[in-house]
């Protein structure tokens, strides 16, 4: 193995840690990224633990700062709602097209994605979201989606639901969503689609999406409020 394949395999390991102690939000948002500290920790050099934290930034895990390092992506009401909208629209369009353009193939695509999430437990022991039924969800979401004819709307749609990764992972870590039935509403929406009701499913698509962003802000709001109280006590 080269220097510069070693390196790249350690960047890629670093990457999926860093991912996953993100998701389980064990880095706070808006937190800055100690580069020496989180190197010694995980055991790799500052150029490693860079490379690895580029590849996050890409992703919109991360915020890359010129000169200044790397934060953990904020919990920003305004982003989120605008996430929020571009992602209902452009899931819902693409949805509809899939429903349109799907195949018998497709069909069975989403069948065999919905049973593997169906299948997949969500929270492990410690109450954390699962690495692998993440990777369920995902590609159930981008099977949903796969069905229509056009390539560029079907990754646009994967685009925004991986910057999506975050919200959706703290609705359940610091919101303690807890109460949510995601196994039914994506039973939901995938009976709408296999039954090709466009606008059943759609509609179905877009309450599921925006869900999540009801809960965080509320839990924005929240701190936000607790924060104002503490400063004027």
């Amino acid at each position: 193995m080269t220097l510069s394949t070693e390196k790249a395999t350690l960047a890629e390991t670093v990457h999926d840690k860093l991912r996953d102690e993100l998701l389980r939000g064990e880095l706070s948002p808006g937190s800055k990224v100690h580069i020496s500290e989180t190197a010694a920790r995980h055991g790799v050099s500052p150029s490693v633990l860079r490379e690895a934290l580029t590849r996050l930034a890409e992703r919109g895990l991360v915020v890359a700062m010129p000169q200044r390092g790397f934060t953990v992506a904020a919990l920003s009401v305004g982003d989120l709602t605008d996430l929020t909208r571009a992602r209902t629209l452009i899931e819902a369009m693409a949805l509809r097209e899939s429903i349109a353009d799907g195949d018998l193939s497709w069909e069975s695509s989403v069948l065999a994605a919905h049973h593997r999430l169906q299948r997949t437990a969500m929270i492990d022991d410690d109450g954390d979201v699962r690495p692998d039924w993440s990777e369920a969800h995902r590609q159930f979401h981008h099977v949903l989606l796969s069905g229509g004819t056009s390539r560029r709307l079907t990754s646009i749609a994967d685009g925004l639901r991986d910057c999506s990764d975050l919200y959706i992972h703290w609705s359940r870590v610091l919101a303690h969503d807890d109460h949510r039935d995601a196994a039914a509403e994506h039973q939901q929406i995938a009976d709408l689609t296999l039954a090709r009701d466009a606008d059943g499913a759609a509609a179905a698509l877009v309450a599921h999406i925006e869900r999540t962003t009801e809960v965080l802000i509320g839990y924005a709001n929240a701190v936000a409020s607790t924060a104002d109280g503490s400063a004027t006590a």
